[in-house]
Parts: structure tokens; sequence; C-alpha cells
């Protein structure tokens, strides 16, 4: 690993700003940039699930962001925070109105895999740190970069809270609209201002709804629709606040080589590499609800067959679909956190014609993973998870609640509340 002396802050913030023309490509999402980066997490430090937020002053802490390096390649690896607004826009703020101290810090932290067919070097950042504090809540992009901005690694979102946050009353329910009674769900809340002295809401508080840790099908910019002294209500009947309800995550396990686990029926090592081929899946659009417990899409990396740090391997996980009827007019993807949440080209099913059966095979590390097949449209970006899963109100889907209030002369989103509930 190449080092160097950090630059003074006011050199630095002059890059930063000299190099935001190049930053253009960015996107103020979760991303990976460079081939050979995978399983990437954030998430509260000495938490394995759950949603990147830390709180000012207490509560939450750090974050932890921990991501691994397949390929032999020398990175000098560097990181910057960007203040966003609530709908994930760069903010009006300069780094040196919401960062104390330093603009820019390094990685220092790596390891080794240990005993593992496929190497890699796995890079952990625990953050805020005494260089770089954070002084503002609201809405945060790291960017993780090497050594210049320009050469972008991985982008992630995250949310630092207000250190007195207001209370935020939810409940989710089938959908009120008869058509979609038993397809959809429907998130209501309300909020209490609390020390807030907020004199128009109508244009300075929006709320944000996602469901299960997904950032592509939030719903951003609600506004209040009635209120009292004290509470501002989200309960809506124009259908703003209805999302389809899914339905539970399929799930596998190859925290195991040893030994076929849960849903996996083969296990080998062929080409230098190990393979796990999943129990053969069915669309089921139309089929009734099947109740099962998952981590709604989320994963867990683990090698049981090993007590060592690092000891995590990676295997070509084989999937198989069998459909009764054709996709039409767009593809199919394995999807969820095992794909980073993102349509992946390598997560794309493809017509055996031999077996009569949609199948595809990519590399995973060891771990405990849910899933799902989604329907992407031909010419478009949208996603459509109810196309091969179908969708009902029973299922158990996780809702996180952010509340933002751009006080009346301020020029940023404070995150106000938050909540989650399933």
């Amino acid at each position: 690993m190449r080092k160097s002396i950090l630059f003074p802050v006011f050199i630095l913030f002059s890059m930063l700003a000299a190099a935001q023309p190049e930053l253009s490509g960015i996107q103020f999402d979760n991303k990976v940039y460079v081939k050979g980066v995978t399983s990437v997490t954030l998430l509260p430090t000495n938490q394995i699930h759950g949603e990147p937020v830390m709180q000012l002053g207490k509560g939450y802490g750090q974050l932890s962001l921990t991501f691994d390096d397949l390929d032999e390649v020398d990175r000098y690896y560097k990181y910057t925070l960007i203040h966003c607004t609530h709908d994930w826009k760069p903010s009006d703020m300069n780094p040196i109105e919401y960062l104390d101290g330093f603009m820019e810090d390094e990685l220092e932290v790596y390891n080794y895999s240990f005993n593992t067919i496929t190497h890699y070097v796995q890079h952990q950042l625990v953050f805020p740190t005494q260089n770089m504090q954070i002084t503002r809540s609201g809405n945060y992009l790291l960017l993780v970069y090497d050594d210049t901005p320009d050469q972008p690694v991985l982008t992630r979102r995250f949310m630092v809270l207000e250190s007195d946050p207001v209370g935020i009353d939810c409940q989710v329910h089938a959908a009120s609209d008869v058509n979609d009674r038993f397809t959809k769900q429907e998130i209501d809340f309300s909020m209490t201002t609390g020390s807030y002295l907020i004199r128009n809401p109508a244009m300075t508080v929006h709320a944000t709804i996602k469901q299960n840790g997904r950032w592509d099908n939030a719903i951003y910019g609600l506004t209040y629709r009635s209120g009292y002294p004290g509470v501002l209500s989200f309960d809506y009947d124009d259908g703003r606040n209805v999302m389809p309800g899914g339905a539970e995550f399929r799930t596998f396990d190859i925290s195991t080589l040893h030994s076929n686990a849960d849903r996996i029926v083969g296990i080998t090592y062929a080409n230098h590499e190990n393979h796990a081929y999943v129990l053969q899946d069915d669309a089921r659009p139309f089929g009734a609800y099947e109740s099962r417990s998952t981590m709604n899409g989320d994963c867990f990396y683990r090698n049981r067959d090993m007590q060592n740090a690092y000891s995590e391997d990676y295997v070509n996980t084989h999937f198989t679909l069998k459909s009764g009827f054709p996709f039409d007019g767009g593809d199919v993807y394995v999807f969820g956190k095992l794909t980073d949440w993102q349509i992946l080209p390598e997560a794309k099913l493809h017509y055996n014609k031999v077996y009569q059966y949609w199948e595809t095979n990519f590399l995973i590390k060891q771990g405990m993973y849910n899933y799902q097949y989604v329907f992407v449209p031909t010419g478009t970006s949208t996603i459509d998870a109810t196309y091969i899963e179908g969708s009902h109100y029973e299922t158990l889907n996780s809702y996180t609640i952010l509340i933002y209030f751009q006080e009346e002369g301020s020029s940023y989103d404070r995150l106000i509340g938050m909540t989650t509930v399933r």
C-alpha cells in the first residue's frame, strides 16, 4: 500500500472544488465503479443488519464500511463525504460547513484472505474519525476513490440523524383501495414536531419511505396531508404512500462447502473455483402467499467450515428458474443484497433450450442469502419484483420512514426523524 502525507485542509478543498467537473459521472447512489470490488457493506458498528445511520453527538456513534478487492491491483484508497438534499442531490453547502477537520482521509485498515481459493484483500473503514468529524445532520454520500476523486471506486449512501429526533408513529396495512387490497401495502404515519419550530411544513418538511433497504423504489418528497398543533399526519387516500407487498424472499445457504445446506443441491470444484447449485425455482406470479422467515433480501457473510477471520471464500453460484410463461418485452435478473440491490449483467438469466429453463451463475461470497427474481422491461431501468414473484398484502416487509426539515433561512435538509417497522 502506498502512503502519502495528507494535504492541508485549504489545499485539499481547492483540489476537490477543481475536480467537481470530473465528478459529474458520480452517481449519488450505492454503486461500484471498478471491476473486482465487491461484497460492500455499510452498517452501524457491531451490527450485521440495519440502516446505515448514525446520530449527531450520541446514539448510533460510528459506521463501518467493508469491501473486498479481488483484483491484483495496487490501489491507494481515500475517501470523502458529500452532503446531499433529502432527494439525494448535492446540497449547496461547502464541505467546511459540515465537516470538521480534514476534507479527505485514507483507508488504512486492510487484511488478506486466509486459506481461500479466490484471493482478496478486505478493506475496512470506521468513521467518523478524529481527523474528520460530521457537524450537520442529513443525507450523505461516502465516496471512496483511488488516489484522486476523479477515480471513483465506490459510493454509499448513509444518514446522520439529529441528536433530538422527533417521534414517528407508523402503521402498515393492506391498501385502502379495494383494487389493491390483496396485493399492496399502505404505509400511514404521523410525526410530532417536538422542539422544532416548523412554521411552513408544506414547504419545509419532506418524508421518504424505503422498503427492505432499497433505494431504487423509495417514495420521496412526501408532504404532510393534515395536522394539528404539534403533530403532522402523512395519511393519504390517493395511493402515494402505497407499495406492492411482493413476496417473501427466497433463500439459500453457502456458508459451508462440505455439505449441501439450505436449498443447495450440489457443491463442486472446477476450473479453480468453488461451484454451488441452488435448488431450481418456479415462477409464482399468481400463487398463494407463502409464509417464510427471511432477512428481507439481505445477506450474512459466514464460513462455517473455518473459524478464522477473512476465511470466507467466493463461490460461483448457479441459479435456475422454471416458468410456464415467456418473458416477453424484457429481461429477468437475480436481485437482492447479493447483487448490491443493482441490476448486474452477470445476474441476467438466459434461456436453456435443452433443459427448458432459465439460468445464470456468478461469483458471490460464502454466507446466507436472500434473493428474488425481478423483471426489467426493455429500454427501461424499472425493476418489477412482482412479475415473477407475485404480490401479497400479507408479506412481511421492512419499512423505514425518514423525516427531513429545511429550516427557513437554512441551506440544507436536516434529518429530524427516523423509524423502521415491519
